[in-house]
């Protein structure tokens, strides 16, 4: 019998994993295929209600997608990705971790570690064990806000919100990292002494905002804004009461009215039609270097869209007409944010089976303030003369012209 390869041995080790729920993440790297704009893979366990899946996080140069698949099919896709489309490939478990690195000759090297939190010779945990979060469980924050209960599980029609929470700290810390420097979110050690400055937009009841204040720590101060008086006074209540104050603050405005001094990072998730564009203005205005936004009803453009002939009968239908504003604003947004100087991405903010709110515009700041993108201005123009778009909201606060120039 010919000796295993490590490539096998890797597979191995990966459904071991997945069957005995060991797995904490997987990491894939060195893409060489066909789709020049892909970076990386990121896999994860979830639980959804068909049960367990493996999330893949499929990481481009401008956008990101999250698919789901049941165990046994994400197997499959793992095996027909390593060592073939991807070079390397990491596996994080909780017993160990092991790295497969692949030449292009197809010849691997296996390298096996024992997990720097759990010795390899412990007790391999059960299928009911607890399950690890980027927020914990058990954070009093999140009883006090109603998210869980005195045991650390959501309350009844509570386990989308909490599911939400975790993906939602899960990406900030990415793309924290991404642009900050390190994965606590902190900045370079040049400007430690420094906090960042994030603000929330439209915090509604602090779900998000407490969730950024308990991942940044006293790295960050962070500020909510919120239009009804009542969620800023309950919030800041539950702040001082969890020992967050004075590094978390809510404070009781709309977004249009609401100028920043200052901020690092601006989130803005919700935020109804143009509430989304404002806060977008104010953070590039303030210096934001992240941008975070999941905007909803998208109405502005609505009343001003055309379209060619071909698509007059299926547009007659009121769901396409909303689903071509969401995509036609969306993709707007993303654009202006590369003409001003950011490097978008556009990805699933959680599946589609917790919120049909689910698109996220992440932007972190590429260019210099003040410096523009000329032909990004020539294809939004174009955009825009295509749809028929004579305003829109933050291009108007941008004081970028949709009309060509003459």
């Amino acid at each position: 019998m010919p000796p295993t390869s490590a490539r096998d041995r890797f597979l191995d080790l990966v459904r071991a994993a997945v069957r005995e729920r060991q797995l904490l993440k997987l990491t894939l790297g060195k893409y060489r295929g066909p789709d020049a704009s892909l970076r990386n893979v990121f896999v994860r366990p979830v639980d959804l209600k068909a049960g367990p899946h493996l999330a893949f996080l499929w990481r481009h140069a401008t956008r990101d997608v999250t698919k789901n698949h049941p165990l046994a099919a994400a197997v499959g896709e793992l095996e027909r990705l390593i060592g073939a489309d991807f070079l390397d490939a990491h596996l994080f478990t909780t017993t160990q971790n092991a790295q497969l690195e692949t030449k292009p000759d197809g010849t691997a090297r296996l390298k096996i570690t024992a997990a720097a939190t759990r010795a390899a010779s412990a007790t391999p945990p059960s299928h009911d064990r607890a399950k690890s979060h980027v927020i914990s469980a058990d954070a009093g924050w999140l009883r006090a806000l109603g998210v869980t209960n005195d045991r650390g599980q959501p309350r009844e029609g509570m386990a989308d919100k909490f599911r939400q929470i975790q993906k939602f700290a899960e990406l900030l810390s990415h793309h924290l990292a991404e642009t900050f420097g390190n994965p606590a979110g902190g900045r370079s050690p040049a400007a430690k002494d420094q906090p960042l400055r994030v603000v929330d937009m439209g915090s509604g009841k602090g779900y998000l905002t407490f969730a950024m204040a308990a991942l940044l720590g006293d790295r960050a101060t962070v500020l909510g804004i919120e239009a009804r008086p009542e969620l800023a006074e309950l919030c800041n209540r539950v702040a001082q009461e969890h020992g967050f104050a004075p590094r978390l603050s809510f404070s009781s405005g709309q977004i249009a009215d609401t100028p920043l001094k200052g901020c690092d990072v601006l989130i803005a998730l919700h935020a109804c039609d143009t509430a989304t564009d404002d806060a977008l203005a104010h953070g590039i205005a303030a210096g934001a270097r992240l941008l975070v936004v999941a905007p909803c009803c998208q109405k502005e453009l609505r009343p001003q869209l055309t379209a060619p002939a071909v698509l007059a009968e299926p547009l007659r239908h009121g769901i396409f007409q909303e689903r071509q504003a969401e995509f036609v604003t969306d993709a707007l947004r993303a654009m202006l944010l590369e003409w001003a100087g950011f490097r978008t991405r556009v990805l699933e903010f959680i599946s589609t089976e917790h919120t049909a709110k689910n698109l996220m515009i992440t932007a972190t700041r590429a260019r210099p303030p003040g410096s523009v993108d000329d032909e990004m201005a020539r294809q939004i123009r174009a955009l825009a003369e295509f749809f028929g778009i004579r305003r829109q909201r933050l291009a108007s606060a941008l004081e970028f012209s949709l009309s060509a120039p003459d």
